[in-house]
């Protein structure tokens, strides 16, 4: 007589066994076919098309953009450890660790400082037209940089953000 070794029974299917068998339930299987390597040559050479674009867009020192970056007016920054502020002709620039906004004078409806009774962080809040506020806080070396960050602030703002009551005014005046 002939016996088998291992169960005679056929294995079950269906999705009370293998996830797989609804479509959509679980990711494709990650084993490529063997055609698959012609795709990724076509995307290798659009990365180095694209690599080779990204090296002629880089300015060079010859062209005048490094101008651009000198200016004559005030400038206001100040940072520490973590948190970065710039003020300047531009406009407001905040950085905290890897994340940053930027802030042109004509998207800011005001400027708001505060400093602590007690503690070295200096608070500077950005707030926008549409009533949102940007705070970001920077400790500060000693408290008595308060006094000239307060200072070195107000002259940027005084340079080149122009307040909206100042506009309506001469608007009157014509």
């Amino acid at each position: 007589m002939e016996q088998r070794i291992g169960s005679s029974s056929k294995p079950l299917e269906g999705a009370g066994f293998d996830p797989a068998f609804i479509p959509g339930l679980t990711s494709p299987v990650s084993g490529e076919p063997e055609d698959a390597e012609e795709p990724r040559a076509e995307e290798d050479a659009l990365a180095k098309k694209e690599d080779a674009t990204d090296i002629e867009e880089e300015p060079t020192p010859d062209e005048p953009e490094a101008d651009a970056d000198a200016v004559d007016g005030p400038v206001f920054e100040a940072s520490d450890r973590r948190a970065k502020i710039v003020a300047d002709a531009k406009g407001v620039r905040l950085s905290l660790d890897e994340e940053r906004c930027e802030f042109r004078w004509d998207e800011i409806g005001a400027v708001e400082t505060e400093t602590p009774r007690f503690g070295k962080r200096y608070t500077v809040t950005v707030h926008t037209p549409d009533r949102r506020w940007y705070p970001i806080e920077v400790e500060a070396t000693s408290r008595a940089r308060f006094q000239e960050w307060d200072e070195q602030l107000d002259a940027v703002l005084d340079a080149y953000f122009e307040d909206g009551d100042a506009a309506t005014d001469e608007t009157e005046d014509d």
